[in-house]
């Protein structure tokens, strides 16, 4: 193996509290080490050690690569004409996930990891170097099945969501539906998912059907997560809390009750404002969450119905704007704040033993990203130590 120093840093998010006062471990003038796959050393540049190669950051701000922590890249078609008439009026439901369903179906498996390969690398460029993604648009033993194989085969983040909404082939009979996921087609999806997640929303599935869901899968040895409170209020938060789970995700409407259950839980509450922003929904309250206690993550639901954007920096943005975020809390969520919902310690942060996933801002602090919203700041990225973009 080679050891690269990136030196010359302007200022330089490790998310390590030891530096500095800030969660956000700030070092300015600094210097990254990296052996192989993994960060080898951090400090100031003066006192950066020896290494094979170097690179000049020029001043540039540099950052942990984001950690998406909630996305739905499994899909085939677009839904255009749904964005087009929710902005011009109609609200959104959950029904309109059976659009990309049947699209979905019709696909061929490399029609699918060709969509798949494509917005990966598209948020690759934008500074994503770990996601999670999920199934739920196949619907069917089969569909479902491979949507989790080709995800496996570029991440190992990958979530069962047979439990997105009920079957349209089971519309008359839900239960024979839920029975099915927590049956057959778990059988045929736990070999190739880390996680198990269900929608947790009038629409799909209340909180007892979510509830057998979860415990089937947990007893498979997936691990819990809750697309919980979107539309509206419900059990999804307390279930999510309940039952242990990683994160409950969305956490739009939620109760003084459900507040206090999640900042007494070790359950991460994600935030995906690209959901809101693109169905002109309520925004959710992070500052009562993080004033609360709550550990906040971000990520970008990126869907091809209710948030088509793979840009965490969007989403910070947003963050920002219109959720209460300050930019510092903003950059941890979308970074340490995603690998807590996703249980990882080797991603998140730029710490000796982590995963050398960094990206350079073409500017020269993080605070950029909300500053100058929509403009393109990520200008290089590293993952496990090699330049990737």
């Amino acid at each position: 193996m080679t050891t690269t120093v990136i030196t010359n840093i302007g200022s330089l998010v490790t998310n390590d509290p030891a530096h500095g006062d800030s969660p956000l471990g700030l070092i300015e003038n600094a210097a990254v080490v990296v052996d192989g796959e993994r960060i080898a050393w951090v400090g100031p540049a003066a006192e950066a050690p020896a290494a094979d190669a170097s690179h000049d950051a020029q001043g540039r701000a540099v950052i942990p690569g984001f950690v998406d922590s909630h996305s739905h890249l499994v899909f085939a078609g677009d839904r255009t004409q749904e964005f087009n008439a929710r902005m011009s009026g109609r609200s959104y439901t959950a029904g309109g996930i059976r659009t990309t369903v049947a699209a979905t179906r019709a696909a061929t498996d490399e029609e699918l990891e060709a969509n798949l390969v494509h917005h990966l690398d598209e948020a690759l460029r934008q500074g994503t170097t770990t996601f999670e993604t999920k199934s739920g648009y196949g619907l069917t033993v089969e569909d479902e099945a491979r949507a989790l194989r080709i995800a496996s085969k570029h991440t190992d983040e990958v979530t069962y969501l047979g439990a997105h909404i009920v079957s349209p082939d089971f519309a008359d009979d839900p239960e024979g539906y839920v029975s099915l996921v927590t049956g057959e087609m778990l059988e045929a999806c736990a070999p190739h998912a880390r996680w198990v997640d269900v929608f947790c929303e009038k629409g799909a599935f209340d909180g007892d059907q979510a509830r057998a869901i979860l415990n089937a899968g947990k007893a498979k040895g997936l691990l819990p997560r809750v697309h919980a409170n979107q539309l509206g209020y419900g059990p999804g938060v307390q279930l999510a809390v309940e039952i242990g789970a990683a994160s409950a995700d969305h956490c739009t409407h939620l109760t003084d009750e459900d507040v206090d259950a999640l900042a007494n839980s070790s359950t991460v509450a994600t935030l995906l404002p690209g959901a809101e922003f693109s169905t002109r929904a309520q925004w959710p309250d992070a500052r009562r969450m993080l004033d609360a206690g709550v550990t906040v993550a971000l990520s970008t639901d990126c869907n091809p119905g209710s948030s088509f954007t793979s840009s965490v920096p969007f989403c910070i943005a947003l963050a920002v704007r219109d959720m209460g975020m300050t930019p510092d809390e903003a950059m941890w969520a979308a970074t340490a704040g995603g690998a807590q919902a996703l249980r990882r310690e080797d991603v998140g942060a730029l710490v000796p033993g982590a995963y050398a996933d960094l990206a350079l801002l073409d500017a020269p602090s993080h605070v950029h990203l909300a500053y100058r919203p929509g403009v393109p700041l990520v200008s290089a990225v590293w993952r496990r130590g090699v330049r990737a973009a």
